[in-house]
């Protein structure tokens, strides 16, 4: 099995939108924001080769996003899609799978070309039922985190899996279904010889999440995400997971340790490190 990070550039946030009830005083010494409150985030996804399998986990933003919107988001970087595909060898027509964590806008834009075409033609694309169906009924507080450009071209071309409960992608990929940040979030669990690797997407967004407390104001449902959270942890722990952000800008991956406050980081590394 290979594994190479994906960069596809980097947005910014509201730090306080990002850590939720968790005072500044606290956030801010672990993930720094800027002198407008911003904390600048990748949006990084994962490739992997196993066999006769080339996945890829996200896949960004993408090129539609309106010009009056993407202002908002602070675009940086020189990185994209295509540029990490390109370096490391891999064609858009040779994806055999593309699996959506969710459909919000950061997550799956790359899915789909400005003509409305696919960028993986090829691609199986797996999302889950529950969301699917959230993102074209969406709630108030997700509605501007969808666009129907997005995803809807992957239905009609008849490229779209949907899952319902857990499923097995491949004898090494997992994928798992959580409920706090949004409904039917998908989390892959990547098993390669006795280590597993965990894209944990936005439920632990960085390293900094962690911590039980530091959760999302963006999640619908963030009591649902703290019980997910530390049953997920101390398997986590347990099992000597590692886990890879997609949106921590100073590390990609980590592992966990159990100290006296709580579970907390242990060793941060990049995932070429493994």
């Amino acid at each position: 099995m290979e594994l190479y990070s994906i960069e596809t550039g980097n947005f910014k946030l509201d730090g306080g939108a990002m850590f939720g009830v968790v005072p500044k005083t606290m956030w801010n010494k672990v993930y720094p924001a800027d002198e407008n409150n911003l904390i600048n985030s990748p949006m990084r996804c994962l490739l992997i080769k196993d066999g006769d399998k080339t996945v890829l986990i996200d896949c960004g933003m993408g090129e539609k996003m309106d010009p009056q919107l993407s202002k908002f988001y602070y675009l940086n970087g020189d990185d994209t899609l295509q540029k990490s595909l390109d370096k490391v060898g891999v064609k858009p027509e040779e994806i055999t799978d593309l699996v959506l964590t969710h459909l919000h806008f950061d997550h799956c834009g790359g899915a789909v070309k400005p003509d409305g075409s696919l960028m993986f033609p090829n691609a199986t694309h797996w999302v889950s039922a529950s969301h699917w169906e959230s993102a074209h009924n969406p709630n108030n507080r997700e509605r501007p985190s969808f666009f129907t450009e997005n995803f809807d071209p992957i239905k009609e071309a008849g490229k779209l899996k949907i899952i319902k409960k857990e499923t097995k992608l491949s004898k090494n990929i997992s994928l798992k279904l959580f409920y706090g940040h949004t409904d039917g979030l998908i989390v892959p669990f990547i098993k390669d010889g006795k280590k597993t690797l965990v894209y944990v997407t936005d439920f632990i967004p960085s390293s900094s999440h962690v911590q039980l407390s530091f959760i999302c104001a963006y999640d619908i449902n963030p009591l649902v995400t703290v019980d997910e959270k530390q049953e997920f942890l101390e398997e986590a722990v347990e099992k000597n997971y590692t886990l890879f952000f997609e949106h921590d800008i100073h590390t990609e991956c980590c592992s966990l340790q159990r100290t006296a406050k709580g579970i907390r980081v242990k060793e941060m590394f990049a995932l070429n490190a493994l």
